[in-house]
């Protein structure tokens, strides 16, 4: 018993000495962070330039990596924490277990015993003296007694605390995990962003800048034309499923390729188009590769058949999207307003019965579009970068 109560300190001790050392270099890691977020917000205000937007990615990368380490020696620290509670919690156990057999043996044997009075103990007693020494060590019995059931209900409760907070404990554990693992997740999304950049732009400055104004003209013609702003043509009356426009295929107004960019409004708001189209066969393509666990979320579950024929390939999903969060278009908007999408091929349907008109929206260049007010309905469709049918 001495034996096991002198490893339990060891080991305790080694817990405690490691954890000191895994505070510091948790300690030193989060100085490093905060060094790191300072110098991103700082270089956040200015990046105007593709060195700098390449030097804030890495920045980031590099943020996310200490981030990573961060989260990764707290783990050890929690899963040390964990081990330590479990030897504390088998030991308790132990006594808890030897406690309750003493005090079941000491229960037993007061059972068998006929219980002594006061009386019983002075006329039996032989003298004076003999008298007083059953008086204590009947006192001293029952004291005995009395601190082995305090000793049992102690040891009970300590048991108990040292579960539950080992169970804290196992699901902070399960907690870190997660935040490990999307940590790893964002690490990958910003390397593959970063790569995509020095791609696209070929890491020269005159095409990042040209990107960056299409981008922004782009931007601000969606918003006109939502707005009501664009210039339209009433063509006709439609029913759902009619050609009625066909995307642009290759470069056109601010858009370096072919998709259809669909908006759907109702009650003069934007909406998720993805309410009101129904399930469908799709490739996603709108995180890091076609394909990627990290694409934006693709999730109909409407009625309406999609504007394009199926297969759906998906390039840029509606809202917080993954193109907004991790690359150069970040710099333009943090909110899609509608879905990019392409299909079998370039024809584009109505999803509805109603009015189509045909607009555009110049800034720089004439942005096509057409648009379905739809028949006893407050919603309106609007289709951009297509020609008119």
């Amino acid at each position: 018993m001495l034996k096991k109560i002198i490893l339990l300190i060891i080991f305790v001790l080694l817990f405690f000495i490691s954890q000191n050392i895994s505070a510091q270099n948790v300690g030193e890691v989060a100085e490093k962070i905060e060094e790191y977020q300072k110098k991103l917000t700082d270089l956040g205000r200015q990046r105007d330039t593709l060195s700098a937007e390449i030097q804030y990615m890495t920045l980031q990368i590099n943020l996310t990596a200490l981030k990573i380490q961060e989260t990764e020696e707290k783990i050890i620290s929690t899963q040390k924490e964990v081990e330590i509670l479990t030897t504390r919690i088998r030991g308790l156990d132990t006594a808890l277990s030897h406690l309750s057999k003493l005090l079941l043996k000491k229960m037993v044997e007061s059972y068998k015993n006929k219980p002594l009075t006061f009386f019983d103990i002075l006329f039996n007693s032989q003298n004076a003296n003999d008298f007083i020494g059953k008086v204590k060590y009947l006192k001293t019995a029952q004291e005995n007694n009395q601190k082995l059931l305090i000793q049992v209900q102690e040891t009970k409760i300590n048991f108990e605390e040292q579960k539950n907070l080992r169970e804290e404990k196992t699901i902070e554990l399960a907690k870190l995990e997660t935040q490990l693992n999307n940590q790893k997740d964002d690490l990958d999304n910003q390397k593959a962003a970063k790569q995509n950049l020095l791609s696209v732009t070929q890491n020269d400055e005159r095409i990042y800048q040209r990107l960056l104004e299409q981008a922004r003209a782009e931007y601000a013609a969606i918003q006109g034309i939502i707005a009501g702003a664009g210039t339209e043509t009433k063509l006709r009356d439609v029913s759902k499923g009619q050609s009625i426009a066909s995307i642009i295929s290759g470069a056109s107004c601010n858009s370096s390729g072919g998709h259809l960019h669909f908006i759907v409004q109702e009650n003069g708001a934007v909406s998720n188009p993805f309410n009101y189209l129904k399930s469908v066969d799709y490739t996603n393509c709108s995180g890091s590769g076609c394909g990627s666990s990290d694409g934006d979320p693709f999730n109909p579950s409407g009625s309406w058949d999609w504007p394009i024929n199926p297969s759906i390939e998906l390039e840029q999903g509606y809202g917080s999207t993954w193109a907004a969060r991790n690359t150069w278009v970040g710099r333009i908007y943090s909110f899609h307003n509608g879905i990019d999408i392409n299909g079998s091929s370039n024809t584009v349907l109505s999803v509805a019965d109603g009015d189509l008109y045909r607009g555009s929206y110049s800034i720089g260049c004439a942005l096509p579009y057409v648009k379905l007010v739809h028949k006893d309905s407050n919603i309106v469709t609007f289709y951009l970068h297509v020609y008119s049918l």
